[in-house]
């Protein structure tokens, strides 16, 4: 029986290997023309092809326009309406035209007086430039000139000073020079020089420079009081009343008189330096504002503030 057995189970096995060997070929050629190709496979040695790109002739474009558009129509813009109680801003074209007085008082504050000869602000256009014509003759020393611009000058102080260098000291000398129109326009300066006639004139030049306005009421004095310091000198201004006079001391009265103040009282209550104690004059005057100003920033009458 079992020899039957593995007899028949042998059969059966060769028999179904013959079947899977028979469909086999058909499979695979049914399978070999998705792997074949019609162009020749490239190689090493094959020379490379020239591929030009495909170019799009003018039956493939196809243009569509919308269906209900008219590209003839001629088409008109209409903007939305506007709301009540619109205000057109103002053009630039509309309003008067600037003179050529107004531009070049725009320019005169932005950027200071010009060197052209005119101002229309009433500043010195030669404020900047010493002024000082040397004229040399034949066997004379070199003559100097002041310079005229409405401005008289004060010596405050003259210092003998000395610059240590690697030969020695160098001896200069150092001068403060105020200066002022006695119509509310003064300045104070400091300058060195080899001599004391070059420094006083340096001073001055430099004095002009720094021109600032003192604001006075009809009675030659401060409208308010003012405290200032400058490094360690401190000054204190007082308005006073008509015929008082000008009580200060030091550079303070000589910085006010040639401001044009006649009554006013100062003090010094910190350090006896006379440059120091008039660059501490010009700050306090400078904080000082007229009452037309203020009313003019607070947006009231001038009578209000005196309540």
């Amino acid at each position: 029986m079992s020899a039957t057995a593995a007899s028949l189970s042998a059969a059966v096995s060769s028999l179904s290997l013959h079947r899977h060997r028979e469909r086999l070929p058909s499979r695979v050629s049914s399978l070999r023309p998705l792997f074949q190709s019609s162009k020749p496979a490239l190689s090493l040695q094959s020379k490379p092809q020239n591929l030009t790109p495909p170019r799009a002739g003018p039956s493939d474009t196809d243009t569509t326009y919308f269906d209900t558009a008219d590209p003839d129509e001629v088409c008109t813009f209409s903007p939305p309406e506007r709301p009540e109680g619109f205000i057109a801003p103002p053009s630039f074209d509309e309003g008067p035209i600037e003179s050529e007085e107004d531009i070049a008082r725009a320019y005169e504050e932005l950027y200071g007086p010009a060197y052209s000869g005119e101002t229309f602000l009433g500043n010195d256009v030669y404020v900047m430039d010493s002024k000082v014509k040397k004229t040399t003759g034949l066997g004379s020393q070199t003559k100097k000139e002041k310079t005229r611009d409405g401005f008289d000058e004060r010596v405050v102080q003259v210092r003998r000073v000395t610059k240590v260098v690697k030969g020695g000291k160098q001896l200069h000398f150092r001068a403060v020079v105020v200066v002022g129109d006695k119509q509310g326009n003064v300045g104070v300066g400091v300058g060195k020089a080899k001599e004391v006639v070059a420094a006083v004139q340096k001073s001055a030049v430099n004095a002009r420079r720094n021109i600032i306005t003192v604001p006075m009421t009809k009675y030659k004095t401060f409208p308010h009081r003012s405290e200032a310091d400058y490094g360690a000198a401190r000054v204190m201004l007082r308005p006073a009343s008509p015929g008082t006079g000008v009580i200060a001391g030091g550079s303070v009265r000589i910085v006010l008189e040639m401001a044009g103040v006649e009554n006013a009282l100062g003090k010094q209550l910190g350090s006896n330096n006379a440059l120091n104690n008039a660059r501490a004059t010009v700050v306090a005057v400078q904080q000082m504002r007229q009452f037309s100003e203020v009313a003019e920033e607070r947006g009231i009458p001038m009578e209000e503030l005196w309540k």
